[in-house]
């Protein structure tokens, strides 16, 4: 099946195998003469990085990569991206890869021209607006993972490395100016990526779907992108040349981040500081901790999932739909706990107060505090 399309949205989206092939017309597009291609170390190497910079230079647009970029980026990351990419003379940024390739060069574009220090953006009230906008570079997002959806955000998320927080880091220019999403670029995920990344983007699109807010497009692309992720994920799983499962995964990603504007919620309150604190991988965590906290929003989402079961194909409602992520988590071998990721002997009360900051708990449609919190911790421990 070929799926080929253009969507704005305001993001100029090319869509499709093989697009690629038209990342020198997407830096024109966004008014890029000298861009830096910024991905994570172990892209750097691979056959589509090198054959991307390849199609750069013969541009004749240059071959300028920075790759130092850790699996949760950090300050220092930023830092170090930032000096790479003034001392190049670069006038924008190729965001290239997972979420950390994406995230991160999004903040070096962002922060490059800036003269305040990142924490002063973090996304809390209107901090965003000390930033001064025209100083912001283009950036031309190119997701190599179906997860995240950082190709079609607003945000970054960055680590701080002394005080081991995730922080968002917000600014409305963060959005790419074009993406490129290419199902072939997705092809060489191993099965562990494809399943982590593609539990993240369904735990966008629950969340987005479970929060209380009111935004009936997100819920919409989230119950869809749900869909997408039930139809196409084990496929995407059991056989990562499929094409067709590949670039519907790819909409599914995109959809669940658009959708998380109305909210995200217990998922990722505690999947960040559990993967800021223990490095654990962000997709796959949230897989681990969908079960619970579940069943913690169970009053307030009862009829909701009951909906979107019935839309997905499910039976039983709320209880079917939660069998399901069991089944699927089994599935696509997702450990039952956090143990399994490696997170033993957690500092519980760290964890709960990391989660209690987080902007995330204020799309939890039940209202988290530090008793109900904890107890939701230790059961995904």
């Amino acid at each position: 099946m070929s799926i080929t399309a253009n969507w704005s949205y305001p993001t100029a989206i090319r869509f499709g195998a093989g697009r690629i092939s038209e990342i020198a017309d997407a830096c024109a597009a966004a008014g890029i003469k000298k861009p830096l291609l910024i991905t994570d170390r172990g892209l750097a190497s691979m056959a589509i990085t090198t054959r991307t910079l390849d199609l750069l230079e013969a541009a004749g647009l240059g071959r300028a990569i920075f790759a130092d970029v850790d699996p949760n980026p950090n300050e220092k990351n930023a830092e170090a991206g930032v000096k790479a990419y003034n001392e190049g003379g670069h006038d924008g940024v190729i965001a290239f890869g997972g979420g950390s390739g994406l995230d991160l060069g999004k903040l070096v574009a962002f922060l490059a021209g800036q003269t305040r220090p990142l924490w002063d953006f973090e996304d809390i009230g209107d901090w965003w607006t000390r930033a001064d906008a025209e100083a912001i570079a283009p950036i031309v997002a190119v997701p190599t993972t179906a997860g995240t959806g950082s190709e079609v955000g607003r945000a970054s998320v960055i680590t701080n490395s002394v005080t081991e927080e995730k922080k968002i880091i917000f600014h409305p220019k963060f959005l790419p100016t074009v993406v490129i999403c290419d199902p072939e670029l997705t092809v060489g995920m191993p099965p562990f990526i494809t399943a982590g990344t593609g539990l993240d983007a369904f735990a966008h699109c629950v969340e987005a779907f479970s929060s209380p807010h009111y935004h009936p497009m997100s819920q919409g692309m989230a119950l869809e992108g749900m869909r997408l992720v039930k139809d196409y994920l084990p496929r995407a799983y059991a056989d990562g040349s499929d094409i067709e499962a590949r670039a519907h995964m790819m909409s599914a990603a995109a959809m669940g981040a658009t959708a998380f504007q109305k909210g995200l919620g217990a998922i990722h309150a505690l999947s960040h500081p559990i993967g800021a604190i223990y490095h654990t991988h962000h997709g796959s965590t949230n897989a681990v901790c969908m079960p619970a906290v579940l069943q913690f929003n169970r009053p307030a989402i009862l009829e909701r999932m009951d909906q979107a079961a019935n839309y997905l194909g499910i039976m039983g409602g709320f209880d079917g739909f939660c069998d399901y992520v069991d089944n699927l988590n089994d599935s696509l071998g997702i450990p039952k706990t956090l143990a399994g990721l490696g997170v033993e002997n957690p500092d519980v009360d760290r964890i709960v107060t990391g989660a209690l900051k987080d902007p995330s708990t204020g799309g939890n449609p039940v209202e988290m505090t530090r008793e109900n919190t904890t107890k939701l911790l230790l059961a995904c421990l």
